[in-house]
């Protein structure tokens, strides 16, 4: 397994393996690397020629006061279980080089970014999009693999290959969880012991959702009312959104019209923003 810091060097061997007719696989990472990530790699290894994976905590995704200098870096650790699984490069560039002196350029979509996430963390979208927008043409992928359990990013990357003619197809990884339910994330790191068991509160309001639904309650207010009173059960939980959208158009819905209703939650455990979602 390679690692590659250099951006010329990246793009001049993606483009090199094209030319040879090689498929390119692809995922985008922030590091600190748990099964979660992992499971993407599994989705890829087998249709690749090339995997490569890349490690960038991207500055312009997070916002002022956010944890862009507590996010947690593991990069020997996340070396290894990367050789383990079949990576075969690994990208890892300076913020320096991706962002250059005199970096102006900013790529936005309008739409799907400006709800749920994107209300409460103005201008994230537009570092995620800008930022694998560059990657892409860095990398040159056919394919990529994205995480569930960050269905809006998917839904909002999935609009910018579409509306850009981007030549590569996304593949989506179903959520992975921890024994008792938790959604993994690298930002559970955060959680003390107590926090940790609060946190459960998510999965718990993603199974309470889909039992109401399938008993027959399909309002999205009565059941946001009934996730409410779980979510004020938990003294250290704050919610920050409880919605039920379309899950491809991130549209709110009234009622679970469809398989493609998604729950979508993202809530406060003390000063941990956890987010999770479901099909209903």
């Amino acid at each position: 397994m390679e690692i590659i810091t250099s951006i010329e060097k990246m793009q001049k061997l993606s483009l090199k393996f094209k030319r040879e007719g090689k498929k390119l696989g692809f995922i985008p990472t922030m590091g600190c690397l748990h099964e979660g990530h992992l499971s993407l790699v599994d989705l890829l290894v087998v249709k690749s020629d090339i995997l490569i994976l890349s490690i960038f905590v991207n500055p312009t995704q997070f916002g002022e006061g956010e944890d862009l200098e507590q996010y947690p870096r593991t990069f020997e650790e996340d070396v290894e279980k990367s050789k383990a699984r079949g990576v075969d490069i690994i990208f890892a560039p300076k913020a320096d080089e991706m962002y250059e002196f005199g970096f102006s350029t900013q790529i936005s979509e309008s739409n799907i970014s400006n709800r749920l996430c994107g209300k409460s963390r103005p201008d994230h979208f537009n570092g995620v999009v800008t930022v694998c927008t560059k990657l892409f043409n860095i990398c040159q992928p056919d394919f990529v693999s994205l995480g569930q359990k960050d269905a809006q990013q998917v839904a909002v990357l999935k609009k910018l290959v579409n509306d850009l003619n981007i030549p590569l197809s996304i593949e989506v990884g179903e959520i992975i969880r921890e024994h008792d339910g938790l959604a993994m994330s690298s930002r559970n790191t955060y959680l003390n012991h107590d926090e940790r068991k609060d946190a459960l509160v998510l999965s718990k309001a993603l199974d309470l959702a889909k039992s109401l639904v399938d008993s027959g309650c399909n309002k999205t207010n009565e059941i946001k009312e009934e996730l409410g009173k779980l979510f004020k059960s938990v003294s250290c939980a704050r919610v920050d959104y409880v919605e039920i959208v379309d899950s491809e158009t991130m549209e709110f819905q009234r009622k679970v019209l469809s398989e493609n209703s998604l729950l979508m939650l993202a809530v406060w455990i003390n000063k941990v923003r956890l987010i999770d979602n479901r099909l209903l």
